[in-house]
């Protein structure tokens, strides 16, 4: 009985041991080690213009579904553009594919989190213009946007603020603090995702701090007007491309992005 009675004890002792192991946290998604080139599926894909540089540089977050073609092409239109684009992946590094109407899952404030590491990692390149760094975000990468161009959460992870921010059909918390970056929000008005209401109420209550605040709202666009996919039906949600909204989104984030990170 004895001997049993061990047995059942060790058994227990390996089972919470082996359960602590596979639910441990896991490492921190940002590593410099962990950066890989375009389409890598490495944690961070970077996306550099050609020459010495310096370079203004861009931190592009994804969407709830992760790391894929759509933000891929942005990465490479910012590339184009004369960006240093440090496309971030939050989800796999954390054991989620994505986290469609799980948001949650991998909370808005944890992906800002990364965008701060990503933009002290560029800071340490010679070909980045360290005090041109911004961000952009798209639907669940725009709600840690709205996270992260806000003083208090600057302050609470002792980050460099932004120099600019672009933030596309993010989810419009009510804000808590002032910002800390000039922002620009570009949404559609036939969004059923991430309504318009509550960015427009976003745009309304936030304390300016001195900070510009553009949104920029399109007629009849839906949730994803800028991606390749015709408006389709996805996560319970109707999505797709407006091409009109989504040829002017690219005029508009490219004047905004020129505004306040040319030399």
């Amino acid at each position: 009985m004895k001997v049993a009675g061990i047995l059942a004890v060790a058994w227990l002792l390996v089972s919470v041991v082996w359960s602590l192991a596979v639910n441990a946290a896991p490492d921190p998604v940002f590593k410099s080690e962990a950066i890989g080139a375009p389409g890598s599926n490495a944690r961070a894909e970077l996306y550099r213009p050609a020459g010495p540089g310096p370079f203004p540089a861009m931190v592009v977050l994804p969407g709830c579904d992760g790391v894929g073609p759509h933000y891929r092409l942005w990465a490479q239109q910012l590339r184009d553009w004369g960006y240093v684009a440090l496309l971030i992946d939050s989800f796999r590094p954390r054991g989620f594919t994505i986290v469609c109407n799980h948001g949650m899952e991998v909370p808005p404030l944890v992906q800002a989190q990364d965008a701060f590491a990503a933009a002290d990692y560029l800071r340490g390149l010679a070909f980045v213009a360290a005090d041109r760094i911004g961000v952009i975000g798209f639907s669940h990468g725009g709600w840690a946007v709205l996270k992260a161009v806000l003083s208090g959460t600057v302050l609470q992870n002792h980050a460099t603020p932004f120099a600019v921010a672009v933030a596309f059909y993010p989810g419009c918390q009510r804000p808590e603090t002032a910002l800390a970056t000039d922002t620009l929000i570009l949404i559609g008005d036939a969004d059923d995702w991430t309504p318009v209401g509550y960015c427009e109420r976003w745009s309304e209550v936030v304390r300016r701090g001195g900070r510009s605040l553009e949104l920029k709202v399109y007629p009849g666009a839906l949730h994803g007007f800028d991606a390749p996919a015709l408006p389709h039906s996805y996560a319970g949600h109707f999505v797709g491309r407006d091409p009109v909204a989504a040829a002017d989104a690219l005029v508009v984030s490219r004047g905004f992005l020129a505004q306040h990170l040319s030399p």
